[in-house]
């Protein structure tokens, strides 16, 4: 199957991401969200990275313009769905809204269309249960900034088709990305080891150990981590990481995953990272 049309619902940080690389790579792009103040949002965000791109000598004027027409956004979901191959679900972590969508999105979608979520632990299996499509349905875990970062996670679910496969590998390399293939366990690989790491880290801060500047240039230096595990958990927000370490423990029944006090005090009191303008850093 041939796609070139690309639909993403959810013009957020990891929505608008997926979708400037799509539409950067030659793809038709159709950019949803439920209020046209997020889309235009979206679509600002992408602008300003190509802009950056520009001023560093990695993007010309005119692929900012090719990109840029390449997307459309919109609060339609038919307008969006309807005419895609592939549908790449970027919104919120919470398996209840997702399978809503999803549901949602396989009375609108041709037969033939191909569902990928972005989730970074919730099965897909699960996810694919509502639909009538488990063959053509697949997690396409990318990472921030998607424009930047090399690195696809492919989640492929017992009913996951071969053809379903391929086909998505053949669209992250267009991308550019180097793709890998896990199956679907809670955390996949990057999310069970980054989320152990990053609470690790909370609880050597918790316990007194070193400061969280130390604890990073720990794994900066001495590992050559390109980002420590709490300034990185800062970027993805404390919500975020506190949300996913809840659900592995309660799936894996593992206490690596127990998250620390700390962490479920910070984001009580709205402590959330970059997003806030505080967490383990002040942004």
């Amino acid at each position: 199957m041939s796609i070139e049309r690309i639909a993403v619902i959810g013009a957020g940080t990891m929505g608008h991401g997926i979708a400037h690389v799509a539409a950067q790579a030659g793809f038709k792009v159709a950019l949803f969200d439920i209020q046209q103040a997020f889309v235009d949002r979206g679509i600002a965000s992408i602008t300003a990275n190509l802009d950056k791109g520009i001023e560093k000598g990695k993007v010309s004027a005119e692929q900012k313009a090719a990109t840029l027409a390449n997307i459309t956004g919109t609060v339609d979901l038919s307008t969006a769905a309807q005419p895609a191959q592939l549908v790449i679900e970027a919104v919120p972590e919470k398996l209840e809204l997702k399978q809503d969508l999803y549901a949602r999105l396989d009375a609108i979608c041709a037969p033939e269309c191909i569902f990928g979520s972005n989730t970074s632990s919730l099965s897909i299996a699960k996810l694919a249960a509502v639909t009538k499509r488990p063959a053509r349905f697949i997690g396409t875990h990318f990472f921030n900034p998607v424009h930047i970062m090399k690195l696809l996670e492919i989640v492929i679910a017992p009913g996951t088709g071969d053809d379903t496969l391929a086909a998505v590998k053949a669209f992250g390399e267009k991308l550019g990305k180097d793709c890998i293939v896990v199956k679907d366990f809670p955390g996949f690989a990057t999310s069970r080891l980054g989320v152990c790491l990053g609470l690790e880290a909370i609880r050597m801060v918790e316990q007194g150990v070193a400061s969280a500047e130390d604890i990073d240039k720990a794994m900066t230096l001495g590992y050559a981590h390109p980002m420590g595990p709490l300034r990185l958990t800062d970027l993805v927000g404390l919500d975020v990481r506190l949300n996913i370490a809840d659900y592995l423990h309660k799936e894996l029944g593992s206490e690596v995953f127990n998250a620390p006090e700390l962490m479920r005090n910070m984001v009580a009191v709205g402590k959330l990272g970059k997003k806030s303008g505080q967490g383990f850093y002040k942004w």
